[in-house]
């Protein structure tokens, strides 16, 4: 978690005091006199910031999101069980996600999604593209039915093929994408 970076905005203090106290020395802190600073020099992705905006509050804020406010004044130990929860969210839902040809595949949520649009799969369809997310090679039938439905290779059944073509189904309905699974000689492949 070290690659993680905790952004303090606009309270030299607060900065001072947590960095004195090695409150969250496992993580890179680093201190902005503005918003304006933080945003030109921030990575987001492996971020969150604390934004003091008055005497009264902080915003604790992760890829321009509010995740939380707290008012002041707080209980520093508080205080940073409440950030180690966020950043371990922020972890857990970060390693949820598969870039797939063009779409998001959502392990938690068990969604596809791409630009605005998302669809509902069941847990062997996610397994299923998890599969393919791992390979570069065309897959076999019966690879698929060893790893995801945990079938025997001598099985005689088509459950692979009616779930490629429900899956096929799904995707040209949602998103209109007539090409999502794609098969020749070796196996099927995205």
């Amino acid at each position: 978690m070290n690659d993680f970076t905790i952004s303090i905005i606009g309270n030299k203090i607060f900065f001072e005091i947590i960095s004195e106290l090695k409150l969250f020395s496992k993580f890179n802190i680093k201190f902005y006199n503005n918003n304006d600073l933080y945003i030109k020099d921030s990575n987001t992705e492996n971020q969150i910031a604390l934004l003091f905006d008055n005497q009264l509050s902080l915003k604790i804020t992760s890829q321009g999101k509010v995740l939380e406010k707290i008012k002041m004044p707080f209980k520093i130990l508080d205080f940073k069980k409440k950030i180690t929860l966020l950043i371990a969210k922020n972890e857990f839902k970060k390693n949820s996600l598969i870039n797939l040809s063009g779409y998001v595949i959502d392990k938690n949520e068990r969604k596809i999604k791409k630009n605005d649009l998302q669809l509902k799969l069941s847990e062997k369809e996610i397994n299923f593209l998890i599969l393919f997310s791992k390979s570069n090679n065309p897959i076999s039938k019966d690879l698929v039915l060893k790893k995801v439905w945990n079938y025997s290779t001598e099985s005689q059944t088509h459950t692979v093929e009616t779930h490629i073509h429900r899956l096929r189904k799904k995707i040209l309905e949602k998103f209109g994408d007539d090409n999502f699974i794609k098969n020749n000689n070796q196996g099927y492949y995205i």
